[in-house]
Parts: structure tokens; C-alpha cells; sequence
């Protein structure tokens, strides 16, 4: 008799489990599809995706076995990505990533009944993808990079008390680096320094930005710019030929020769995306009511070795506090 009714309790259990998992979206018997889009290949928008899938995997959702990833990269371009965004509104896959602004906004504007969760955008709001970071009230919701710039230009200074003129690289058609531009602008009069801008539409025009910079200015600067990022070698070959400091935005751009960064971490970015992605998932919980998130934390991380090319020496202070050298 005590069998019979551990048996039935045990049967209750599953029946319910069942009830709940397809009340909410999820069947245990069918293969989840997740769209991701991409603007561009560069480590820290691959390290975003990496992160996002890690953290589906470590609670349940295994690549191949219930649930499919459908990666698309535009490769930089806006026509392919407003393809790409059509691809997924036909094939309706059960949620979406979308990583980097210019992707986030194509899928948005063309898909209004499938969760989009973000990431790698800097201001969602200005973007034009929620309402608010509070509350975004449209079937968008995610994680911002917005990089913590202040700290940017603080860190320059300590590494180079003597910095007055900064050149900065962009692409004036990214609405998160004309953000950032602007905010930067805004920092540098309120600490006494100059901005010189120089814009590269695309990849290959980096090193000609750059290259107009070099002899007008004491540092280089790029922030989260997905362009410049995309080519952020050709910018540290102008910082080392004319001994100029590169603060860069984040720090897969210091693994690739940048100076130094006060940034983020973009797989841990991607794993709290991959966090909320699991409420919409498993929960069922609606994006319009879930305030876009943030990375509070931020560490210093120092590449000792193109310090070494621009003959800068380093205080000891500062490389005690730093996360990670390179």
C-alpha cells in the first residue's frame, strides 16, 4: 500500500511538472531554437555569445541535444543583417540574441511576437529598442556594455599624468559610439583635456583615422566601437610606431596589444543575459517587464608588454591592482 501511494505521488509530481513546463513554453519533448545575430567577429562580442551559451549549458539546454542555436554574423554589414532579421521573423525561432546595437535594432523593427534578449548594446533606450531601462515595455529586454569611460580617462592619466590631447577613433554611423563619443567629449572639457576625433566608416579606413591623429595628440582612446574594435591591430601598430598610450574600451582589446582598460568582462555580460534568457525560457516571465541589466563590477587589466613598446614604465602600484596582465 505504501508503494501504491509513493507511486502516485511520484506520477502527480511528473503529470505536474509537465502542466507547468507546457504552460509556460517549454516542452521537454521538443528541441528549443535559438536565434543568435551577430554585426561583427571580434573576441568580445564572440566572448558575449560564448558566455550566453555556457550558462544555458550549465543549467540544462545542450547544444544538439534539446535545443539549437541558428548563429548568423553580418560581417559588418547592414544589408546582410536586415537579412538576417527576415530570416528569423519567417522561421520564428522560440527566442532570439542579439548582439551589438546595429543587430539588436534590425531585429526589433521587423519582429514584435518573439523575446529578443541584447546584449553588447550600450544605450538600449537611445537605440530606440525599450521604452525605458526600468521598464522596456516591448518584447525586448537584455544587458548593456555601456563602458565605464570616466574611469577610461582616470586610468590614462595615472598611467600618463602629462596626457592634454586625446585622439579618439569611431564610427560615426554606430549610434552606441556616437553615445560614447559624446559622453566623452562632455569628460575630457570637465578634466581640462582636449577630444580630437578622427571617424572610419569601416574597417579598413581604422589605420587612416588613426594615422591622422598620430601627430596631434599625447594618447589614443577607442571605447566600445565595434568597427574599430574589428581592427583594433591596425591602431595599436600607430600607438607603438609613434609611442602614444592606447586606453581601449574592453579587454579583449588589451589581450590584442591595447595598453590597458578599467572595463567589463563580456562573457560574464553574456552569462547574465543567458541568466535572464532562462526567465523567459523556463519561467515564461514577459520581457516588456524586465529591466535591462548591467555588469557593476569592472576590473583593471594591463598589457606590461606594449607598455614596454612605447617605453613606458609602469608604477608598481598599479600593476599590483590590475585583474590581468599581459
Amino acid at each position: 500500500m505504501v508503494g501504491k501511494v509513493k507511486f502516485l505521488v511520484c506520477l502527480v509530481m511528473i503529470v505536474t511538472l509537465m502542466v507547468v513546463l507546457t504552460s509556460i513554453g517549454v516542452n521537454a519533448e521538443e528541441q528549443l531554437v535559438i536565434g543568435i545575430i551577430q554585426i561583427v567577429e571580434h573576441p568580445a562580442l564572440d566572448q558575449a555569445r560564448q558566455g550566453f551559451i555556457d550558462l544555458l549549458a550549465d543549467h540544462g539546454f545542450i547544444k544538439g541535444q534539446n535545443v539549437t542555436y541558428d548563429y548568423q554574423n553580418a560581417q559588418g554589414d547592414m544589408a546582410t543583417t536586415n537579412t538576417i532579421a527576415q530570416k528569423f521573423s519567417w522561421e520564428e525561432p522560440d527566442l532570439i540574441l542579439a548582439i551589438a546595437t546595429p543587430t539588436a535594432q534590425a531585429v526589433a523593427n521587423v519582429i514584435k511576437d518573439i523575446p529578443i534578449l541584447i546584449t553588447a548594446v550600450t544605450d538600449p533606450v537611445d537605440a530606440g529598442l525599450v521604452e525605458s531601462m526600468e521598464r522596456p515595455n516591448t518584447n525586448v529586454t537584455g544587458t548593456t556594455d555601456m563602458t565605464p569611460i570616466a574611469k577610461q580617462l582616470e586610468l590614462l592619466l595615472e598611467i600618463k599624468p602629462t596626457v592634454k590631447k586625446i585622439g579618439m577613433v569611431y564610427n560615426a554611423g554606430e549610434s552606441n559610439s556616437a553615445l560614447q563619443v559624446k559622453i566623452t567629449r562632455s569628460l575630457c572639457q570637465e578634466m581640462g583635456l582636449t577630444l580630437v576625433e578622427a571617424t572610419a566608416d569601416n574597417s579598413s579606413s581604422v589605420n587612416q583615422a588613426a594615422q591622422s591623429l598620430a601627430n596631434r595628440v599625447d594618447a589614443l582612446y577607442v571605447a566600445t566601437d565595434n568597427t574599430v574594435a574589428a581592427a583594433i591591430e591596425t591602431v595599436v601598430m600607430v600607438a607603438e610606431e609613434y609611442q602614444l598610450p592606447l586606453i581601449v574600451g574592453e579587454e579583449a582589446m588589451v589581450a590584442r596589444g591595447g595598453l590597458a582598460t578599467e572595463g567589463i568582462s563580456y562573457y560574464q555580460l553574456g552569462r547574465q543575459t543567458g541568466e535572464m534568457a532562462l526567465k523567459v525560457l523556463v519561467e515564461g516571465v514577459d520581457p516588456a517587464g524586465m529591466p535591462i541589466e548591467s555588469q557593476q563590477q569592472t576590473r583593471l587589466v594591463i598589457n606590461q608588454s606594449a607598455a614596454e613598446k612605447i617605453g613606458l614604465v609602469l608604477t608598481e602600484h598599479l600593476t599590483e591592482r590590475a585583474f590581468h596582465l599581459y
